[in-house]
């Protein structure tokens, strides 16, 4: 590995990518992949990457692969051709990355929610459909009825524009996902001996937690559309976190300890197509 390569840490950790050769830029073509902000173009296991580069004060290059593509980070004092040669060595893991990145996103496109009156959406693995009961009612979830679906039960009139509709769905999730998350953690936290002093809530597009040796935690509230087992897996992580600040084999073990399958739910996670994104 290079010698100054380290992945940025972050919910799922990094994955092992073979060693690639440098190939020469074709300047007469355009980027496969561009960044939005790029400012560098490398073309990696065959496929012409345009990646945003920032430097700034740290001591390793780090690199992550999100919705608008390839960032990099590098130390002022690197050199191009040293940071050229870290994306080369995990040139193939960068363009599975991104493939992968634009499928899903292409994915979740065509699978959008229409927000109308019948309009349906995952919580807690369950599957949820919209029923408008005017201004003057409660906004409940019914109770199961199998075969069909879960009602939830809008305070909003029967006319509500779709605007309405989602921002009133919305806001009953994140009340939902509040309350979930701090029982959550008041149930893990014991188990683990560790105390948990803030909770925030998050709508990051790729990271599902993250915590501070402060005892601060953030969660995304769309973990109520998965199941309770995954979400428990989450906030088992972070607090974990709070024990072990890295994705060592301590930290696993740790996770381990309290979510036994925590390898089986956190692959279920990484499968994430059916979470709206919002």
């Amino acid at each position: 590995m290079h010698p100054l390569l380290r992945y940025t840490l972050d919910l799922f950790g990094p994955s092992a990518g073979a060693s690639v050769a440098p190939l020469p830029p074709s300047a007469d073509l355009p980027p496969h992949f561009a960044h939005p902000q790029a400012s560098r173009t490398l073309q990696l296991d065959g496929v012409r990457v345009a990646f945003s580069l920032e430097r700034g004060k740290r001591r390793t290059i780090g690199m992550v692969v999100g919705p608008e593509g390839l960032s990099v980070r590098a130390p002022r004092w690197t050199p191009l051709h040293d940071i050229d040669a870290a994306l080369q060595e995990k040139a193939r893991w960068i363009v599975r990355k991104l493939h992968e990145t634009t499928e899903r996103r292409q994915q979740q496109i065509d699978q959008q929610i229409v927000w109308i009156k019948g309009a349906c959406f995952p919580y807690l693995g369950q599957i949820v459909c919209v029923h408008l009961a005017g201004k003057g009612g409660v906004t409940r979830l019914g109770e199961a009825q199998a075969p069909a679906p879960r009602p939830l039960y809008l305070a909003v009139a029967p006319s509500a524009s779709e605007v309405q509709i989602r921002a009133a769905v919305r806001t009953w999730l994140m009340q939902e996902a509040r309350a979930l998350f701090v029982q959550r953690l008041d149930h893990f936290a014991p188990l683990l001996q560790v105390r948990w002093t803030q909770l925030a809530l998050s709508n990051a597009a790729t990271r599902w937690g993250s915590a501070r040796s402060d005892g601060s935690i953030r969660l995304n509230w769309r973990l109520v559309h998965c199941e309770l087992a995954v979400l428990d897996y989450v906030v088992a992580h972070e607090l974990s976190h709070l024990r072990v600040m890295n994705h060592s084999p301590r930290f696993w073990d740790t996770v381990r300890s309290v979510v036994p399958d925590y390898a089986v739910l956190r692959a279920r996670l990484k499968d994430d197509q059916h979470i709206p994104r919002w």
